[in-house]
C-alpha cells in the first residue's frame, strides 16, 4: 500500500512539473500568438513527423540487438522480437516513473527468455554507461562548435537581464570573479580533503556511480564483436539526430534549418528529458529556447517543440502499447510451434 501511495505521489509530482512549465511559458503569449501556434500544430506537414516516428522505432530495433549483444556473453541469446518488445514496454514504463522501465524491460525476457533479472540488469546498466559516454561526447562536440552562439545567448538572456535586476554595474564585476575564485578553492580544497569525507554517504553514491560507469565501459572489451557494438551505439545516436532533423520540414518557417540545430536540439533536449519525467513541459519550451539561437521565434520554436515531443511521445505509446499485446501472442504461437 505504501509502494503504491509513494508510485502515485512521484507521477503526480512530474506531471505537476510539466504542467508547470507549460503554464509558465503559456502566460507569456498574448491570446493572437496561443492561436497562431495551434494553427501551427494543425496545418503541420505530418507526413515528416511520421517519418520521424519511424527512425525512432528503428532506433529502437537497433537498441535491441546491441542488447542481445551484451548478453551474448552471459549464455543467453534471446529472440530479437521478444528483445525489441522488451525496451520498447521498458520505455512505455519510464514515463510513468523513472527507472521503471529497466525493472520492467528485464522482467519481459525473464518471463519469456528465462533469463535473470540481476544479470539482464547488469547489461542495461552497461547500456546507460555508453549512452551516458556518448551524450557526454556529442554535449561537448556541440558547446564547442556553437560557443560562440551560446555565448551570445547567455549574454542577452541571463547575463545582462541578471546584471539589470540586481543592480550591478561592469565596474562590480570584479566580485563575480571573485566568487568565482573562491569556488576553485573550494573544489581544490574538496579534492585534497576527499579522504576524510570518504565515510559520507553522498560521496559513497558518486564513488559507486563513477565505478559503475568504468566497469561498464571496461565490460564492452568482453563482447565478441566489440567494433560492432560501437558501430550500433553510434547508428542509435545517430538515428536520434535523424528523428529530431527530420521534424524541421513539418513547418515551413524551420525548414531551413541545418544539421547544426538538430545537434543542438538533439543535446537540450535529452536534457529535459533527464530533467522532467518524458519531458512533459519542459522539452518544448527548451526546443524554443534553444531555436532562438537560429534566429527563430518563441511561436515557431514552441510550435516545433511540441511538434518533436508528440512524435517522440508517440512513438513509445503505440509501440510499446503494440509491444504489449503482440508480446504473449508472439511467444503463445512459438511455444505451441514446439
Amino acid at each position: 500500500m505504501k509502494k503504491n501511495i509513494v508510485s502515485v505521489i512521484k507521477i503526480l509530482f512530474f506531471l505537476a512539473i510539466g504542467t508547470f512549465f507549460i503554464w509558465l511559458f503559456l502566460r507569456q503569449l498574448t491570446p493572437g500568438q496561443k492561436r497562431e501556434i495551434w494553427d501551427l500544430f494543425i496545418t503541420a506537414n505530418y507526413s515528416w513527423i511520421i517519418l520521424s516516428i519511424f527512425i525512432g522505432i528503428l532506433s529502437h530495433v537497433v537498441r535491441a540487438y546491441r542488447w542481445r549483444m551484451l548478453l551474448e556473453p552471459l549464455g543467453y541469446r534471446p529472440k530479437i522480437s521478444n528483445t525489441f518488445f522488451a525496451v520498447m514496454i521498458g520505455y512505455l514504463a519510464n514515463m510513468a516513473l523513472p527507472r521503471l522501465g529497466e525493472v520492467t524491460r528485464c522482467g519481459v525476457l525473464n518471463k519469456y527468455e528465462k533469463i535473470p533479472i540481476n544479470k539482464a540488469i547488469g547489461t542495461v546498466i552497461v547500456e546507460r554507461s555508453i549512452d551516458l559516454v556518448t551524450f557526454i561526447i556529442l554535449f561537448f562536440i556541440n558547446f564547442f562548435i556553437f560557443f560562440d552562439k551560446l555565448n551570445l545567448y547567455v549574454d542577452e538572456k541571463v547575463y545582462k537581464p541578471l546584471m539589470e535586476k540586481l543592480n550591478i554595474s561592469d565596474e562590480t564585476t570584479f566580485y563575480l570573479y571573485i566568487l568565482i575564485g573562491i569556488f576553485v578553492v573550494f573544489a581544490g580544497l574538496f579534492f585534497l580533503i576527499r579522504k576524510r569525507i570518504s565515510h559520507l554517504k553522498i560521496y559513497k553514491k558518486v564513488k559507486e556511480l563513477l565505478l559503475g560507469l568504468w566497469n561498464g565501459l571496461w565490460s564492452v572489451t568482453k563482447i565478441k564483436k566489440p567494433f560492432l557494438f560501437v558501430f550500433q551505439s553510434v547508428l542509435i545516436w545517430a538515428l536520434y539526430y535523424l528523428m529530431v532533423y527530420v521534424c524541421f520540414f513539418s513547418l515551413s518557417e524551420t525548414s531551413h534549418l541545418g544539421f547544426d540545430a538538430a545537434l543542438s536540439l538533439l543535446i537540450f533536449g535529452s536534457i529535459g528529458i533527464m530533467l522532467v519525467q518524458g519531458g512533459i513541459g519542459i522539452y518544448p519550451a527548451i526546443i524554443a529556447e534553444t531555436l532562438v539561437l537560429y534566429n527563430i521565434t518563441n511561436i515557431f520554436g514552441y510550435a516545433l517543440g511540441w511538434l518533436t515531443w508528440t512524435a517522440q511521445t508517440l512513438m513509445i505509446v503505440v509501440a510499446g502499447t503494440v509491444s504489449l499485446i503482440l508480446l504473449p501472442i508472439y511467444n503463445k504461437r512459438k511455444h505451441e510451434k514446439t
